[in-house]
């Protein structure tokens, strides 16, 4: 019998503990699918973050080690100058990139640090139960923002795709969607170009994945999936802000 399908060499049988409808399932079974095809799985070390991702450790079946809160990149970077040959990549939310982390991933991508980075964007802080964040988009209502966030009071969002574009040492910098097929496989194909600019020693790519978090947005996965397309999308434009050069968009 022909086999259609089969799970990942690179995610373990672990039942992970991700929310129904949660977009991390997706997207790491996405990662594990092209570590696969590309044959890096005994070559792959990831770094985890702080959040709902804490445990990867659990999912991903290669090296992968912890850092604290938001020192993702600082980690990678050390794993990457003592080991060139690793491919090397973070896997870390909006809570732990673009609030503690902030100066990590600013100053990596400066330096063009030769790893890759999966930021995954789902407006709010979901270990903690639901509060701000620094994605959170204005009138979007959490635990810390009843009313929705007031850019008067709470400052503006941060878009982080656009804050690296101006950085030099950032070779490949995209933003995808997993609100649906299209998306979804479009992930895949950002995923894949991300890992192939390290193997070729290019300096850091970096993809942004909008992803849904159905229980802190009060929403079944469904229409979580409908609010990233109908709204996340509007403020954080789905596109490629820097492509190497030679390369397909």
């Amino acid at each position: 019998m022909k086999i259609i399908y089969q799970r990942p060499e690179s995610l373990t049988p672990a039942t992970n503990t991700y929310c129904p409808g949660c977009g991390h399932g997706i997207i790491q079974k996405l990662i594990a699918e092209v570590i696969d095809e590309l044959e890096l799985r005994t070559k792959t070390i990831a770094i985890a973050p702080v959040g709902c991702a804490v445990l990867s450790y659990n999912y991903f079946n290669f090296d992968v080690t912890e850092a604290a809160h938001g020192r993702a990149p600082a980690v990678a970077t050390a794993i990457k100058r003592l080991l060139p040959n690793r491919i090397v990549f973070t896997y870390q939310g909006d809570g732990d990139l673009a609030a503690i982390g902030t100066a990590e991933i600013i100053h990596a991508a400066a330096r063009g640090e030769n790893i890759s980075v999966f930021f995954i964007n789902n407006a709010v802080y979901g270990m903690t139960k639901g509060q701000m964040a620094p994605t959170t988009i204005p009138g979007q209502k959490t635990t810390t923002t009843i009313h929705g966030r007031k850019p008067e009071v709470h400052g503006y969002p941060l878009r982080i795709c656009e804050l690296l574009s101006s950085l030099d040492g950032v070779v490949y910098l995209e933003r995808t969607t997993t609100s649906d097929i299209s998306g979804i496989l479009s992930t895949k194909k950002a995923i894949k170009k991300a890992f192939l600019q390290q193997m070729e020693n290019k300096g850091m790519s970096f993809v942004e994945i909008l992803a849904t978090c159905p229980t802190n947005w009060k929403k079944n996965p469904l229409e979580s999936m409908k609010w990233v397309k109908e709204v996340m999308e509007k403020y954080y434009p789905v596109k490629v802000y820097k492509n190497p050069s030679g390369t397909e968009k």
